[in-house]
């Protein structure tokens, strides 16, 4: 039986989701989470076979809860499912260990696909998405500069960026991540330093601009 924890924030895609699932044989869904960090929390405790991850989510994005997830649970798998098909999108969620990318106006026939090579232990990349230019991608050190910035950062830098991108201060912040709020701002500026960024604002745009959090989903 695969053991399926689902990471989606909208719930009626949730709910389709939980349907397809259980007419999935083997497949057994043991819990929901609607924003990054409750999955990663979940995925900690729960320890399933397999994740099915929305990139787009609050306070962490899938991709670095995707990171989380694979540094404290590395047999668990994570299957990406998102509406995104952009490489940058692809290529930063196969960095953070996912096993598979698909979008989400897959037939549903690819999802149950996808599952069973992810948990045979191959990648699964959704055939809109080019497996020779991803490979390539993942080869070419020019694309790594074209990150580099961002892959400077922790995962709890990114964290906190993307709360910043969010529109957090950085009060809520430290509520949100328990922490003291002067640890907050000793994390926000290691960020300035590393990005070599002197503002609020130019965080924001930096975070916008490398796709941190995909604010606005495509037409």
């Amino acid at each position: 039986m695969v053991r399926t924890l689902i990471a989606e924030d909208h719930k009626l895609v949730l709910a389709g989701f939980r349907s397809l699932l259980s007419a999935i044989d083997g497949v057994q869904v043991v819990g929901e989470a609607d924003n990054g960090r409750d999955v990663v929390r979940l995925a900690k405790s729960m320890r399933p076979d397999l994740v099915l991850m929305d990139i787009r989510m609050r306070e962490l994005n899938g991709i670095d809860a995707t990171a989380v997830i694979k540094a404290e649970s590395p047999q668990t798998h994570v299957l990406i499912v998102s509406m995104y098909s952009d490489e940058g999108f692809v290529l930063r969620a196969l960095r953070a260990g996912a096993s598979g990318y698909l979008v989400k106006d897959c037939a549903p026939p690819e999802l149950e696909m996808a599952i069973a090579a992810v948990m045979r232990g191959e990648i699964y990349l959704t055939p809109r998405v080019s497996r020779q230019v991803v490979a390539e991608l993942v080869r070419d050190p020019r694309h790594a500069t074209a990150t580099q910035g961002l892959q400077s950062l922790t995962v709890r830098h990114r964290e906190i960026l993307q709360l910043i991108v969010e529109g957090k201060g950085t009060k809520q912040i430290a509520q949100a991540l328990g922490v003291s709020v002067k640890t907050v701002e000793t994390h926000r500026a290691a960020i300035m330093q590393r990005l070599d960024l002197h503002s609020v604002a130019e965080l924001v745009l930096f975070g916008i601009r490398n796709k941190l959090v995909p604010l606005d989903p495509p037409e």
